[in-house]
């Protein structure tokens, strides 16, 4: 309160608050001196902590700025511990870390996958009718790659295993047929799905309850040992899709060389990934992060951090991409790697740390790229003060609130006759959507691609929906018809006209307020599927086939991959 006399003026300035962290624990400047005598002018009261609580006079003159107080050191690294322990907690209650128990049974799956492709392989050599002693020697073998090759898998994540073989198992017959039903015939695989059509084929199926995605790769040579070292410059790759089946075995390996203190990677790289699903910008079809791109981001900031705590690294990813100057590449740091310059189509250009080099294959937008750089700002405003003594790290987890954010919003209706036709046509969809979402941006300037995939109970028939935001607090023209009309071209192009009759699109603008009351906007609130082009098991959908080189030996059927010859990448690479 201000009271004004004839000859001076004063501020009765209050005792200041008690401190929230103890005085004890700070490092305070040394006392100020002595305070000249005052003179006959106007004065201002300011408070000194030693002091009782009435105000002291002291000369009017510049502002009196207070000394920066320092925590101590001491003081600061033990928050930090606390906050590294409260963040590995709450980990462990959110399921990322898998139990000692989940882990055998996927190295169990990981051994046993191994035996049915050594019998496999042995079983092709013996049709190729190769002499006996290559029949004894040979092998195939199995590498791990993704989240479980990285050692970040959570409690529910599936196994990315590469099966390797040599140059006279073929991909089209005795992958894709002797195989595969040589696996189908096993009591412990289940729902197995083919993906004949992708950049990376693969087989996808259940192994004892655990989801296995299975691409195969071809060498140049009469085995493939267990130990097989895929950077032997002496190794020949088979052909082209080969070499992309390899490259995320190459890329997992190089990267766990490459950082100096692999736990804490692992930690932080399980992290971020929870982070990015949570908050909306994890999905590579849709035009955010694929799981390739979070790891070489937290592998740059553990390299140039090599000492950091998991709390100090969780921060730091946030400042340095928050501020990174894109679109300049990120490139970890080893001579081997050279500088290349991006496409400039790339908005986040993120180099592959070995040969040859490329950049991971990305379909950011100028709306996903928006929307990740106000995540990066929101985690970065939320971490950035080291000293906060009532942070939670459940806030920054917290799922995105599309409801609160969007009054407007994009639905996408697909419906199918049934389970598996409905995985199909979502599958096929999906790989189309960077077309949809550009078009979008087009016509309405941005489009948030939520990539949580809903159910609406209402329909009979197997659906899935997707909602997507548009821009808020904007008036919303969009044409849904034409819109649709462009889409669809995009949909079914190279698709079969039966299936086209089959399926069901629909495509439409809807408030928040339209929304089913049993749909929550929120984000991360279930596992996304991904995207899948499955192989029916009716009879009409398969035929016999018998060796080439054994004319009367059967060796399998093989099912029609009808209605999808081409299709995107799948979902989230590693």
């Amino acid at each position: 309160m201000a009271y004004a006399y004839r000859t001076q003026r004063r501020t009765v300035v209050p005792a200041p608050a008690p401190p929230l962290i103890d005085p004890g624990t700070l490092i305070l400047p040394p006392p100020p001196p002595p305070l000249p005598p005052p003179p006959p002018v106007r004065f201002f009261a300011v408070p000194v902590a030693a002091a009782p609580p009435y105000p002291v006079l002291v000369p009017a003159g510049p502002a009196v700025v207070a000394s920066p107080v320092r925590l101590n050191p001491a003081v600061l690294i033990q928050m930090d511990q606390q906050r590294t322990q409260a963040l590995l907690q709450f980990m462990d209650k959110e399921g990322l870390v898998p139990t000692q128990e989940e882990e055998m049974k996927r190295r169990d799956v990981i051994d046993q996958l191994k035996q049915i492709v050594l019998t496999w392989i042995k079983k092709v050599a013996w049709q190729r009718r190769l002499h006996k002693d290559v029949v004894a020697s040979t092998s195939a073998t199995i590498l791990a790659y993704g989240s479980y090759g990285l050692g970040v898998h959570g409690c529910e994540s599936d196994i990315d295993a590469l099966c390797v073989g040599p140059y006279f198992a073929t991909m089209e017959e005795d992958f894709f047929i002797v195989l595969q039903n040589m696996l189908q015939s096993r009591r412990e695989v289940s729902e197995i799905h083919c993906v004949k059509s992708a950049k990376v084929p693969l087989m996808r199926f259940k192994f004892n309850g655990i989801s296995i995605d299975f691409p195969y790769a071809q060498l140049q040579a009469t085995s493939v040992p267990q130990d097989v070292d895929i950077f032997d410059e002496s190794l020949v790759v088979a052909d082209e899709t080969s070499w992309r089946s390899l490259s995320g075995v190459r890329v997992n390996t190089r990267i766990l060389q490459l950082v100096p203190n692999l736990k804490n990677f692992q930690s932080m790289l399980r992290c971020i990934k929870l982070w990015a699903r949570r908050r909306g910008v994890y999905s590579h079809l849709l035009g955010f992060f694929g799981g390739i791109h979070l790891a070489v981001l937290a592998a740059f900031v553990c390299q140039r951090h090599p000492n950091a705590s998991l709390n100090v690294l969780i921060a730091i990813f946030f400042d340095t991409f928050l501020h990174w100057t894109w679109p300049m590449p990120v490139i970890l740091q080893d001579r081997s790697i050279p500088f290349k310059s991006p496409d400039l189509r790339l908005l986040m250009p993120i180099m592959m740390p070995c040969w040859p080099f490329e950049f991971c294959n990305s379909n950011i937008t100028r709306s996903t790229f928006r929307r990740i750089m106000e995540e990066f700002q929101r985690g970065f405003n939320m971490t950035k003060d080291v000293g906060r003594v009532n942070f939670g790290w459940s806030c920054l987890f917290e799922a995105y609130p599309y409801t609160k954010k969007y009054d407007h919003f994009v639905r996408i209706f697909l419906a199918a006759p049934d389970g598996d036709e409905l995985c199909d046509w979502v599958g096929w969809v999906k790989s189309r959507f960077r077309s949809l979402l550009l078009k979008l941006e087009m016509v309405q300037g941005f489009c948030d691609p939520n990539p949580t995939e809903y159910v609406d109970h209402d329909v009979a028939e197997p659906n899935r929906v997707f909602y997507w935001g548009l821009l808020p607090n904007e008036t919303v023209f969009i044409d849904a018809d034409s819109v649709k009309e462009d889409f669809m071209r995009s949909v079914n192009k190279d698709l079969d006209g039966d299936k086209s009759t089959r399926c069901k699109l629909e495509l439409s603008i809807v408030e928040s307020m339209q929304l089913p009351k049993c749909v929550q906007i929120d984000s991360g609130g279930s596992k996304g599927s991904k995207t899948c082009w499955r192989i029916l098991d009716s009879n009409h959908m398969r035929k016999p086939v018998y060796s080439q080189h054994l004319p009367q030996y059967f060796v399998g059927y093989a099912a029609s991959d009808r209605g999808y010859q081409s299709c995107g990448w799948i979902d989230d690479q590693l």
